[in-house]
């Protein structure tokens, strides 16, 4: 436990440029503070002590704002930045170096007994106020951006963004780097892009309806081409006799 503590001191400095010493991280940081009690809890809940452990993690959420069920399984270098209204539900699975922000949830889908809530791989960012619900499977290093509502499994290495998320494009998979928020600044949401690709398509259509009226009004643009190579015979010039 206190090995795992210590890598997760180590993987705040190393992720947020703002912590300038061990003392500040110590004293300062509500998600180093929530995971170090969760570490305890869940060595409890381990042991069968479980109301003694959900009433230590009461007392974590009391003083932190983060609410990690004890049942929860947490791997190595785990960091939660700034952290207010982070809830991680009991049988949800995180894997190592993995990276939330502050408002998200792993949540259930379901009342039933067993798999409730979502697996997260090595090396997950999950950005703020994101949704991640039900027994599904974020796979290793993808990002799922801010306010994501993720009910679907998610590839590995992918980036999804919106609501519901789907994959902002396929050339995001593959980064490994650290991604703020887990929303690359080229990430654009695939619902807004359909929704201007459909207001683009409307306009092109209403120009196209214009531009029919005005050749079919009285007066317009189109004047009976169909008479226009016939004459009439009286407009014929007779020679002089």
């Amino acid at each position: 436990m206190f090995t795992a503590l210590r890598d997760e001191f180590r993987a705040i400095r190393t992720r947020d440029p703002a912590a300038r010493g061990a003392l500040e991280i110590v004293l300062c940081y509500p998600g180093f503070h929530a995971v170090a009690t969760y570490r305890v809890g869940h060595w409890l809940w381990r042991r069968r002590l479980k109301l003694l452990a959900r009433w230590v993690m009461h007392l974590a959420r009391w003083l932190t704002g983060i609410e990690i069920h004890p049942g929860a399984s947490i791997g190595k270098r785990f960091f939660i930045d700034h952290g207010m209204g982070v809830v991680i539900g009991e049988t949800a699975d995180i894997g190592d170096d993995c990276f939330l922000y502050q408002g998200v949830t792993l949540g259930g889908t379901s009342l039933e007994p067993g798999k409730r809530h979502p697996t997260l791989n090595d090396g997950v960012i999950v950005g703020a106020g994101a949704k991640v619900l039900g027994p599904i499977t974020v796979g290793k290093n993808a990002r799922v951006g801010a306010n994501a509502v993720v009910v679907r499994d998610v590839p590995a290495g992918a980036t999804v963004v919106g609501i519901p998320a789907r994959e902002a494009s396929q050339s995001s998979r593959g980064r490994a780097k650290f991604t703020a928020y887990g929303t690359p600044l080229d990430a654009r949401d695939p619902n807004a892009q359909a929704m201007e690709r459909m207001a683009a398509d409307i306009a092109e259509l209403g120009d196209q309806l214009a531009a029919l009226e005005r050749q079919l009004a009285p007066g317009g643009g189109e004047k009976d081409d169909a008479g226009a190579g016939e004459h009439d015979p009286d407009d014929v010039t007779r020679p002089e006799t």
